[in-house]
């Protein structure tokens, strides 16, 4: 089993080194995992920083391989946080450090931070909705230096209520821009972790996704500290199995490669 999106104290708003992680998912019993730490430009808050050092950050994946080589694979990626102002800075980032899987994820929205709530302020459920989807295609349409966006239904975590329609129309656009492209999308579990009844995306996503001839996909914990590490993957895979996917995917120098889900 492999976990593509973890975190590590490389991100802003985690304290864990990344050999902890490690350890902890070695303990998990996972053949491989890959580092995703954040990189968010001009994010609305300024008492945090979601940037780190490249090369460091390169040279203690570097060590970890080599300290823990037969014991689990460990793969050097980045999960950008993407704004329509700032995608050419995000591109130039991705060309210049050779990561090997690249999450594209939308954190901030009409420049307001999801985690604070602001999108939501005079606005319906709905209509807060309605701009994240938006924005996120518009982001796919103009950038495409990633290898699958990260938790694409995100929005719904931060939502008081449930949106009264699915977005399904505008996934769809969202699907048949990236899918032609090569890119793909993450099932990522930790939308219970934080109170919901399913994971990012949510099941008709998931199958939305299937039925516009999306393959490529990855699973992910988005841990922050060891014991998050690998949460309800069995029960996911299961769900993926359902669906009809046949594959789980991970990466190597941004190509994908495809495992059999049958055999996990």
């Amino acid at each position: 089993m492999f976990d593509y999106h973890m975190h590590s104290s490389f991100s802003g708003d985690c304290n864990i080194d990344m050999e902890e992680m490690v350890k902890g998912a070695i303990r998990q019993g996972l053949t491989e995992i890959c580092f995703t730490d954040h990189v968010d430009y001009d994010y609305p808050d300024d008492s945090i920083v979601f940037d780190f050092d490249k090369k460091l950050y390169a040279s203690r994946i570097q060590q970890l391989r080599e300290k823990y080589e037969g014991q689990i694979r460990i793969k050097k990626g980045v999960e950008i946080g993407v704004q329509p102002h700032i995608l050419q800075q995000c591109g130039e980032m991705v060309k210049e450090e050779g990561f090997d899987f690249v999450i594209c994820s939308l954190h901030t929205v009409a420049r307001k931070g999801l985690h604070y709530g602001e999108l939501f302020e005079g606005r319906s459920v709905d209509e807060a909705s309605a701009i994240y989807y938006e924005e996120l295609l518009h982001c796919v349409k103009h950038f495409d230096s990633y290898s699958l966006l990260g938790h694409i239904d995100l929005i719904k975590r931060y939502a008081k209520e449930k949106a009264s329609s699915d977005f399904h129309d505008v996934l769809r656009q969202i699907f048949e821009v990236i899918i032609p492209a090569g890119k793909g999308i993450e099932l990522n579990t930790s939308g219970v972790r934080y109170g919901l009844d399913c994971g990012l995306p949510s099941e008709d996503v998931l199958k939305l996704y299937k039925q516009c001839g999306g393959e490529i996909i990855t699973l992910g914990s988005d841990a922050h500290k060891p014991e998050d590490i690998a949460f309800q993957f069995k029960e996911s895979a299961d769900l993926l199995r359902s669906i009809g996917f046949r594959y789980l995917t991970t990466f190597e120098q941004m190509k994908p490669q495809f495992h059999s889900i049958d055999q996990l």
